[in-house]
């Protein structure tokens, strides 16, 4: 099993601000990591540092046993890291079809499979992106990731502020994506429990460091401790 990203001991942040203190993690082909922690501890920073969208001040980050800590983030996009940002960030003015388009690149991932995949977004496909349901516009960022045919993919909060149908319908795609995709995928979710139920591996966050790293299926089996662990109840 190939070792798709290995980052050792890393500090990035924006600017001169330090969110990411340390932090060693890997990811192999076919896994799934889940990334957890309070709001505000460095979960998204450590995917936009992955993308090449902070500033790294040290450490290592290697895609493919090669250094891309100085690497654009454009050419980490199109060499096999996908994002799915919290924002979405899909073209409002764009189609469904067209929004996917742009986005292609070589690979298995085509816009019929998408449409498998979702078939709202085959039958929504001439719509504008700003024409589309909170839970459509989730549905295309995904795919926009995917038809870029990552190797890696990351996901940012992906079932954020959606009605439980939609997450329902997402998590089927997630599961449906694992079982015919050997791609690592890295998601970032408050649902500590969904994410941890859709992972073999969780990282806890606290203050931008590993507080703890270890099976998902641990912190299921000891829900006190993930309580504890990820500040639920807390101020």
């Amino acid at each position: 099993m190939a070792e798709l990203l290995k980052v050792n001991d890393l500090h990035a942040g924006y600017g001169e601000t330090v969110v990411i203190e340390g932090l060693s993690l890997s990811l192999q082909e076919g896994e799934a990591l889940s990334i957890l922690g309070r709001n505000g501890v460095g979960k998204s920073t450590l995917l936009n540092t992955l993308m090449g969208l902070t500033t790294q001040h040290s450490g290592t980050l290697q895609y493919l046993g090669k250094d891309i800590g100085k690497v654009p983030s454009h050419e980490r996009a199109t060499s096999g890291l996908g994002l799915v940002p919290q924002e979405r960030e899909i073209f409002p003015s764009l189609t469904v079809h067209e929004n996917l388009r742009v986005a292609q690149q070589p690979g298995e991932w085509d816009a019929a499979r998408i449409y498998e995949l979702f078939p709202r977004l085959a039958e929504r496909r001439r719509n504008m992106g700003n024409q589309l349901s909170g839970g459509e516009q989730q549905m295309l960022a995904i795919g926009r990731a995917l038809i870029g045919n990552p190797r890696v993919l990351l996901l940012d909060e992906p079932f954020e502020g959606l009605a439980p149908i939609i997450v329902d319908g997402l998590v089927d795609a997630f599961r449906k994506l694992r079982q015919n995709s050997r791609m690592g995928i890295i998601l970032v979710e408050q649902h500590a429990e969904l994410a941890l139920e859709l992972t073999e591996r969780a990282i806890v966050l606290d203050r931008g460091m590993i507080r703890w790293e270890g099976p998902s299926r641990h912190l299921l089996r000891e829900p006190d401790q993930l309580a504890e662990l990820i500040g639920l109840g807390a101020e």
